[in-house]
């Protein structure tokens, strides 16, 4: 028999409640959609029917985006989205409460995990100095290895931070680019340059990269070099070579971090090469004070529609290896 549950939103104001049920009520449509529940409700009042735990999920929602609408006029759909991903991976108690240990706290923004991967990912970095994250686009393997990094930098845990990318990507060479070595590679390290203003500010991120406190630098520029005291991050890994990536995780110095984040799905390496990360994943497995933390489709935070995209090359490959 499905489970009902009865609720109120106080204060009843008319304006704060069409902002949360949205046009057409497409808010609440889209959370019976996402929970497999029937809401209904009249002014303030809602009821809402469907499995017990899913009812909980919704119903925690609903009474956390009304919150929000006391100082929005509307509510974004990242904001919705987001929510929803972020309710789905956690338990509901204490009458919708949630508890995570590991939020991140950076001077400009508080990060949170918003998966079991995504907790575990952050907590593997806290107890391990080589860290790989595997897995596909938009799972915050980088965004979340960036905010550690921020972190570790602001509690003088490291003394600075590396950030470092393979200049290959999506079939292209930097002989393609325009402009000198520096202006070739900038563009491959757009993602981490973005997460860093939003954590630190875009002046502070200049006066740090200005004073070497955060290097941006391409992987060739790593041979021969000793890191220590730093949060180091190969991103993109899946496009370095087997000696790359060996000379890559030979640089790891004392009081060091190093996460390695990439997809092995999007290797862009000549045909007939293989990925250093591929390769690294066989032989560094077992070894103690390394952490693997691998990502699903499950574990996307972006569009709804990249979760459906990923799961659907996952399912068009695995028919293809079978045939």
């Amino acid at each position: 028999m499905p489970y009902s549950h009865r609720f109120s939103l106080e204060p009843d104001d008319m304006k704060r409640l069409a902002v949360l049920c949205g046009q057409n009520d497409e808010h609440l449509q889209w959370i019976e959609k996402e929970y497999a529940v029937n809401i209904r409700n009249r002014g303030n009042m809602f009821y809402i029917t469907g499995d017990k735990a899913n009812v909980e999920q919704a119903t925690h929602v609903i009474k956390e985006l009304y919150a929000k609408t006391a100082h929005n006029a509307e509510l974004a759909y990242e904001q919705i989205h987001l929510l929803l991903q972020q309710t789905k991976h956690h338990d509901i108690r204490d009458h919708g409460s949630m508890v995570d240990t590991t939020t991140i706290q950076t001077k400009y923004c508080q990060v949170l995990p918003r998966s079991p991967n995504q907790r575990h990912y952050v907590e593997n970095i806290a107890k391990h100095d080589l860290n790989f994250a595997i897995g596909p686009a938009g799972t915050g393997k980088t965004y979340l290895a960036v905010a550690c990094a921020v972190q570790a930098l602001e509690k003088h845990r490291v003394a600075r931070i590396v950030l470092v990318r393979p200049a290959v990507e999506a079939g292209e060479r930097l002989g393609f680019l325009p402009g000198d070595l520096a202006q070739k590679v900038d563009p491959y390290l757009r993602p981490l340059y973005d997460a860093l203003y939003e954590m630190l500010g875009f002046e502070r991120v200049a006066k740090l990269i200005e004073k070497n406190v955060i290097e941006l630098a391409p992987l060739a520029y790593m041979r021969g070099r000793t890191l220590n005291d730093a949060f180091i991050i190969l991103d993109e890994s899946q496009n370095t070579t087997k000696e790359q990536m060996k000379m890559f995780l030979t640089r790891l110095g004392f009081n060091s971090i190093a996460v390695i984040t990439g997809d092995i799905t999007q290797i862009d390496l000549p045909r007939g090469m293989i990925s250093g990360l591929t390769q690294s994943l066989q032989v560094l497995n077992g070894i103690e004070g390394i952490s693997f933390t691998e990502f699903t489709a499950s574990d996307v935070v972006r569009h709804p529609l990249v979760q459906k995209i990923v799961r659907a090359y996952d399912a068009f490959e695995t028919r293809l290896e079978k045939t």
